[in-house]
């Protein structure tokens, strides 16, 4: 067999070759493992959504997409309704992502009626492990930066140094700020979709009110 010549043509073509073979390869991977991942985080947000709202038997009964313009950018919330086995509204768990120190800090926040925080945990992070890793637990009931049972529409949450109430963790200032500010665009998320839902009972209501008068006008033994 002839031995390919050196030359720039032939050395062009084998690195098409080869960009073409692991394209497709990669192509393929992606394609084997997308199912599996996906699965995988809507177990992870499942499991989150009974964590932050302490509870095993809940439901979900709806999830709305909210958008909200967050310093000139658009942000997107999910906002997920629950209820208990008696179909008693147990509160919201919400979405929330801002940009932390190592990437996308991505907050799962369980809020009750009153707009109390009940817990949250963390879906997506890329902090520092040992510093803004610890976001995981440091602002939890019984930890040193506790932010269950604050209501963000009181008062937003703050770290001290920013003249807030929130210990920070400790030299990790800017994962403080960024999980923090994730925790009071989600109660503003929460407050924008229960505003939506007053507006939909609101007009449903009076689209009832609509039909039943049409049908009594019709009714009317003066028709």
């Amino acid at each position: 067999m002839k031995k390919l010549e050196s030359s720039l043509r032939n050395m062009v073509l084998v690195l098409v070759g080869v960009s073409l073979v692991m394209g497709g390869l990669l192509a393929w991977v992606n394609h084997v493992t997308e199912g599996p991942i996906a699965l995988q985080a809507e177990k992870a947000l499942a499991l989150g959504i009974k964590t932050v709202m302490g509870g095993e038997k809940l439901t979900v009964v709806a999830s709305d997409t909210i958008r909200q313009n967050m310093g000139g950018k658009e942000a997107v919330f999910v906002v997920h309704k629950t209820q208990d086995s008696h179909q008693r509204p147990l509160g919201v768990a919400v979405e929330s992502t801002t940009m932390g120190f190592g990437g996308d800090l991505k907050v799962l926040v369980g809020f009750d009626d009153n707009g109390k925080v009940l817990g949250y945990t963390l879906l997506q992070h890329a902090e520092t492990p040992g510093l803004g890793a610890k976001a995981d637990k440091w602002f939890l009931e019984g930890s040193k930066g506790n932010i269950v049972g604050k209501c963000p529409g009181d008062k937003p949450l703050q770290v001290t140094k920013d003249g807030g109430e929130v210990d920070a963790i400790t030299a990790s200032t800017i994962t403080s700020r960024a999980f923090l500010l994730a925790v009071n665009q989600a109660y503003e998320a929460y407050q924008s979709a229960q505003k939506v839902e007053k507006v939909e009972k609101v007009q449903s209501v009076q689209n009832t009110q609509n039909t039943q008068n049409i049908q009594n006008t019709q009714n009317s033994p003066n028709n």
